[in-house]
């Protein structure tokens, strides 16, 4: 279920950036506000349009709290000419906003069970307003478990709120990178390799997965090594999106448009998709 800014989901409106945090060399946070009035609410796992004028439109994921009804948040990794366009905006700049759209985490269906949320590189910030809103309905919940996989040391985001999440909201978080440094401390490997280590309860557990494809098939193969159903898997597609509406067909999926039957999608539904290199 999407739901537009303004009456027309296809026109953008002003909003302003009041801040623009530097995460990494090349990824930002920006904090976005309209220019009168509150945002519409979002849910975890939904995402904007933003377009910078004169340069382009591309779909970026909502990294906010869900609570949030003053300014949409939104992490920006430099990446072709319209995603450096945005992230260098300074605050202060006009950015076009299209949203919400998509459809977003179920949380509720893992209540009174485990949740287990694991990202790869900028897949944190999607998961990002669902860690949120967990952290709200705490006891509705057992185990919160966020794994985190990284190329890099320097390129983790939101170091302070994962040590904040660890200690004060007990969720049990796991950092892992590719490559280390002298100064790293941490688990060096791929982030499927955290998973046998948890002692999952399988039958209890549903997945959250955001992250490169290639590592979201990996990271399904080892969930179901250690019993977690497909059913109860469920991935957000980072595949283009252009109209945000399902018109344009530019992110079908086989049978799926990732703009409305997305971006989050339960994995046995798209697992034969995922497979398939011609797609």
């Amino acid at each position: 279920m999407s739901a537009a800014v303004g009456s027309d989901p296809l026109v953008p409106q002003p909003y302003r950036v009041t801040r623009a945090l530097r995460e990494t060399a090349d990824t930002v946070t920006l904090d976005l506000e309209p220019h009168r009035g509150e945002v519409p609410q979002f849910a975890p796992g939904q995402f904007n349009m933003l377009y910078a004028f004169g340069v382009g439109e591309i779909a970026i994921s909502l990294s906010g709290d869900p609570a949030d009804r003053k300014r949409f948040i939104h992490t920006v990794r430099a990446v072709g000419a319209v995603s450096s366009a945005i992230a260098a905006m300074p605050a202060g700049s006009t950015v076009g906003l299209r949203g919400p759209f998509g459809v977003a985490w179920p949380l509720a269906v893992a209540e009174g069970a485990d949740v287990l949320l694991i990202a790869g590189g900028l897949g944190l910030a999607p998961l990002r307003p669902a860690i949120h809103q967990l952290i709200v309905q705490r006891e509705r919940f057992r185990r919160i478990i966020v794994l985190v996989g990284m190329r890099r040391p320097e390129e983790i985001l939101y170091r302070t709120q994962l040590e904040q999440w660890r200690e004060q909201a007990g969720i049990e978080i796991e950092v892992t990178v590719d490559r280390s440094d002298p100064a790293w401390r941490g688990h060096v490997g791929v982030v499927p390799s955290l998973i046998p280590g948890l002692g999952l309860d399988g039958a209890a557990t549903s997945a959250l997965i955001c992250g490169p494809e290639i590592m979201m098939r990996f990271t399904a193969n080892a969930l179901r090594e250690c019993g977690v159903a497909v059913e109860r898997t469920y991935v957000s597609m980072e595949r283009s999106m252009k109209c945000a509406v399902g018109s344009c067909g530019h992110c079908q999926f086989g049978p799926y448009f990732v703009c409305k039957d997305g971006p989050v999608m339960r994995l046995d539904r798209i697992a034969r998709l995922l497979a398939l290199r011609e797609i």
